[in-house]
């Protein structure tokens, strides 16, 4: 089955701690259970997302999957077995909603993309087959060779480039049912954090030599097309930032999840040395950073929302209100996922998707069913984030 709700129909997602450095899911601790049965209202829901949908639309999803485990090889070994709880929870939820267009973050890179095949490989078992995939190195576990946290240590996840024990470790995927135009594609993963413009980098504050190092991705920024059946391209701006939490009164952390997200309106501005996409764009991600809660410096999310270059249409389930949180400022359905207390600070509105203005939106929400209904088990053993999706016109 395929999205195609109207633009004001909802669905729920959930957060988790969204860092990147999460635990194993499977060790990470239960949320409150659920039930199998199922209301009635969740029965029509998802008689609506069976909805067929019109060969001119496109539905694009972003999901952050935490299918990260502790050494490298252990994810592609638990999806090989098609018996890991999360991986056939994950591909039951993605079958299930079925886009035509995912970005999966939180998901362990390898030089060959085994571990991606076979998570894509589980997800076809489920009912979804997704033949086009593309996914580069990431920052996360890239050695950089200097004491960056300044402990003393070497060669520690915190020295990475990004956040990582070992070398690709929760990455980026995108799986399509389209053709991937990847000889077009751009990686600005290797940009320097110093050479964004306007950057907040505050070189003082860094170990020494860091800034002649340190890339401004904590995972990746990518700009992939996506070849349409008229030929045309659809840009998928891609990216998965670092939480802006887990350091000191320096606020690097912070600071540089404010310019991962500003990245992208330094690329529609054409102040980078790559020219902006030439076509309509969806930009889609982790981003990490809720416009009025939790930590992080949310200029540079609101500012991005707010930019008339894009369209935020403000995905929403009738899970996230469900699960208010009474302290917190934002619109609830509006959330994305749950940083469970007391360690973390509750829903928040950390995933996103947001097409270029020339777009038009027919219809988008978050997967977040409320307890009673079908799914939500799988969307909860899956992971702490929920998938958030926009469907959109490509004629």
């Amino acid at each position: 089955d395929r999205m195609g709700l109207p633009s004001r129909i909802a669905v729920h997602a959930r957060h988790r701690d969204g860092t990147d450095r999460a635990d194993d899911r499977r060790e990470a601790a239960a949320e409150q259970p659920v039930g199998r049965s199922g209301s009635v209202a969740g029965l029509i829901l998802l008689a609506l997302w069976a909805a067929p949908v019109a060969a001119d639309t496109l539905t694009v999803a972003t999901y952050n999957v935490e299918l990260t485990r502790k050494g490298p090889g252990l994810l592609l070994r638990d999806a090989l077995g098609g018996k890991d709880p999360q991986v056939e929870a994950v591909a039951r939820v993605i079958a299930g909603r079925s886009p035509d267009v995912i970005l999966l973050t939180g998901i362990d890179w390898d030089l060959d993309l085994l571990a991606v095949k076979a998570v894509a490989a589980r997800i076809a078992a489920a009912g979804a087959d997704y033949p086009h995939l593309y996914a580069t190195q990431p920052n996360t576990g890239m050695a950089t060779g200097l004491d960056l946290d300044g402990d003393g240590r070497l060669n520690e996840a915190d020295d990475a480039q990004g956040w990582g024990r070992f070398t690709g470790e929760g990455g980026m995927a995108v799986m399509s049912r389209l053709p991937l135009d990847e000889p077009a594609a751009r990686d600005f993963s290797g940009l320097l954090w110093r050479d964004l413009p306007g950057n907040l980098i505050a070189e003082d504050t860094l170990a020494e030599g860091a800034a002649d190092i340190q890339r401004l991705s904590s995972t990746g920024h990518w700009d992939v097309p996506v070849i349409l059946p008229d030929g045309a391209r659809l840009h998928l701006l891609a990216m998965s930032a670092g939480p802006p939490v887990f350091d000191g009164p320096e606020d690097r952390n912070g600071r540089r999840n404010h310019d991962e997200t500003a990245f992208w309106q330094r690329y529609m501005d054409g102040s980078l040395r790559d020219a902006p996409p030439g076509g309509p764009f969806v930009i889609l991600g982790t981003l990490n950073l809720d416009p009025a809660d939790g930590d992080g410096r949310t200029e540079a999310i609101t500012g991005l929302l707010a930019d008339r270059r894009v369209t935020d249409v403000g995905p929403a389930s009738p899970g996230g209100k469900a699960a208010a949180d009474a302290a917190h400022r934002g619109d609830p359905a509006l959330d994305t996922a749950v940083f469970a207390p007391p360690k973390g600070p509750g829903n928040l509105r950390v995933d996103y998707v947001l097409p270029s203005a020339d777009l038009r939106v027919t219809g988008s929400g978050v997967w977040w069913p409320e307890p009673d209904d079908p799914g939500a088990e799988d969307a909860t053993v899956a992971s702490r984030h929920r998938m958030v999706w926009v469907t959109v016109e490509t004629e």
